[in-house]
């Protein structure tokens, strides 16, 4: 009974109290204290919002700058398939040029040509064709009328093509202008270049001459290119004199090439 008597008193004490601070506020008798209050809690309330928005705008750039990563590299990863795309594109529109380019120089009622990409480009030329698709020793390569290569070595899924620049190349040719012709062998050299030699000194040959497979060497068809005279190399009262021929093609350009499986 005494607790209950003791809370009501403190009750009313607190309406009692509310209602004085309520009528004092009415008639502004408050309004220093409020003064003097706001003055006190204004700048704390102040940095407590300026701490909230800039929370808030950190994690508002940390979520941006992760949206924005996550589409820079989307658009990287965009950007490398198309460029994936375009390459394959060139590539396959390169090699349908030259199929059609090749049928417009060896005919392919002539000759049985077989395509065959390039795998790999050292001493010798490795090819996508090996005996499993009838390739053997000694076949020719092209690539429209040019000669690349003779196969030397051959496996089931592949074939090593010796090159006309291999040291152990030796092809008979000769070369052609208004003047005549001059007849020589085509010698493989260490580098590019490649030598006719064995050229009588009283033909005529000059620079820009074309030089051509004579074909008297197994499957070698005759007339196809196998260069252009670069240099004349002469030396008075000898019989025979030399050339210096470029390539036509040089290994590392090629993509594709033909192989000459009969004629």
């Amino acid at each position: 009974m005494n607790v209950l008597i003791k809370d009501l008193k403190i009750l009313l004490l607190l309406i009692f109290l509310s209602l004085l601070i309520l009528l004092m506020d009415l008639n502004n008798w408050l309004r220093f204290p409020k003064s003097i209050l706001q003055t006190l809690t204004v700048p704390i309330q102040y940095g407590f919002y300026s701490s909230k928005t800039t929370l808030g705008r950190q994690f508002e750039f940390i979520s941006l700058a992760r949206f924005n990563g996550q589409q820079v590299l989307a658009l990287k990863q965009q950007l490398a398939d198309l460029t994936a795309a375009n390459a394959q594109l060139g590539k396959e529109l390169s090699e349908a040029k030259i199929i059609n380019d090749q049928q417009n120089y060896l005919s392919p009622q002539t000759y049985d040509l077989l395509p065959a990409r390039v795998l790999y480009i050292g001493r010798f030329l490795t090819i996508d064709q090996g005996s499993d698709a009838g390739m053997q020793v000694g076949q020719v390569v092209v690539l429209k009328n040019n000669y690349i290569g003779q196969i030397k070595n051959v496996s089931p899924k592949s074939s090593q093509v010796m090159l006309e620049v291999d040291p152990d190349s030796k092809v008979a040719v000769f070369s052609q202008n208004q003047n005549g012709r001059a007849r020589g062998i085509l010698l493989g050299q260490f580098g590019s270049d490649l030598l006719m030699d064995k050229i009588l000194h009283q033909e005529n040959i000059a620079v820009g001459d074309l030089v051509y497979s004579e074909g008297t060497e197994g499957n070698l068809p005759r007339g196809l290119v196998m260069g252009k005279v670069s240099e004349v190399l002469q030396r008075q009262n000898e019989v025979f004199k030399q050339a210096k021929v470029e390539q036509v093609y040089e290994a590392q350009d090629l993509d594709l090439v033909y192989v000459i499986k009969s004629q």
